[in-house]
């Protein structure tokens, strides 16, 4: 069955710190701090709507949950324990930050039914972290994902690319260090910059100069690819779509439907490594992909079909169950 969430967003309250890139309440669209009232409200209004709650989670979102006062806290998750157990929901996610985690804020996590948290790595380089003001460093990261591993919790990281003062060899060497780090599921991030953060001032005073989209579509097509060979799940590629990230964004990596760019992306270089490994391109080519996934692999506007009938090659996608995600078959 698909898993599911019930978002509750929590906006910048309690942070130690404001990163470069950060406007919590723009990127979430939360204009307001929910209470437990309104924690029990959703999910009421949630449990009456959703077809299978043993595989939703209630997932408390936006901010750096581990930080805010620990009452507000308690306050969150006593609501929302409510709703979790049998016949209810399957538990509860929060995202935090690496250095705000403890033995004994997991114990009390433990307690009210958290099932899986996630951190906000972002880089798993100490040099962009400290450049891009996130006030923890790769230690912090490692040594928070081992506890959370000890205490049994399912373990998310997020990462984000085109970071001030990231490069493509930094991406590629927080992608192993992710990797190393065997998280079950990963959110992967372009950089958006808004206006009225430090980004934005940096890309306006020139001192930020991000690279090509085209770069961070290839980046973060490789990390997914390489996440789930690694039996890592990609849950999440770029920002939702939002009037507030589109009205705000004065730059960054940001389309409505970047996970389908990237996915079109791996199929088109595994449709191009099967062609080009019998030698020239074919007049035509069938290529066999999961049936879930032909959409991906013909790409956004046909966008694969059109690059290999530039090339020369007629190529015609079909489905077969018993192909992998992301993998392609060339039939002859």
């Amino acid at each position: 069955m698909k898993h599911s969430n019930i978002s509750i967003f929590v906006p910048h309250v309690g942070c130690p710190h404001m990163c470069s890139f950060c406007d919590q309440r723009t990127i979430s669209g939360a204009q307001h701090l929910p209470d437990g009232k309104e924690v029990r409200e959703i999910c009421e209004k949630a449990l009456s709507e959703v077809s299978s709650p043993e595989n939703t989670e209630i997932a408390f979102f936006g901010g750096s949950f581990t930080a805010i006062s620990r009452d507000y806290m308690t306050e969150l998750l006593e609501a929302a324990h409510e709703f979790v157990g049998e016949g209810r929901f399957k538990g509860i996610r929060c995202s935090t930050r690496p250095d705000c985690i403890d033995f004994e804020i997991l114990q009390l996590l433990k307690e009210y039914g958290v099932t899986a948290i996630e951190l906000g790595a972002q880089s798993l380089d100490d040099e962009v972290l400290k450049l891009n003001e996130r006030g923890h460093t790769v230690q912090d990261v490692e040594d928070a994902c081992e506890l959370i591993r000890a205490f049994g919790f399912e373990l998310g990281l997020q990462m984000m690319i085109g970071l001030f003062g990231s490069t493509p060899e930094k991406e590629w060497s927080t992608i192993q260090r992710i990797i190393a780090l065997r998280p079950d599921t990963v959110r992967i991030y372009p950089v958006v910059i808004l206006k009225n953060t430090r980004l934005g001032e940096l890309l306006l005073s020139g001192e930020y100069k991000p690279f090509s989209f085209d770069k961070a579509v290839e980046t973060a097509a490789s990390a997914m690819a390489l996440f789930e060979e690694s039996g890592i799940k990609v849950i999440k590629c770029g920002l939702h779509a939002s009037e507030f990230v589109e009205h705000d964004m004065v730059g960054g990596f940001y389309h409505p439907a970047f996970r389908e760019l990237c996915e079109a992306l791996i199929y088109r270089h595994n449709m191009e490594f099967e062609l080009k490994s019998e030698g020239a391109f074919p007049k035509t080519a069938v290529f066999a992909v999961n049936t879930t996934c032909i959409s991906k692999a013909v790409g956004q506007k046909k966008s694969n079909i059109i690059y290999f009938k530039e090339l020369g090659t007629d190529v015609k996608i079909i489905g077969d169950d018993s192909v992998p995600k992301y993998r392609c078959m060339l039939r002859r």
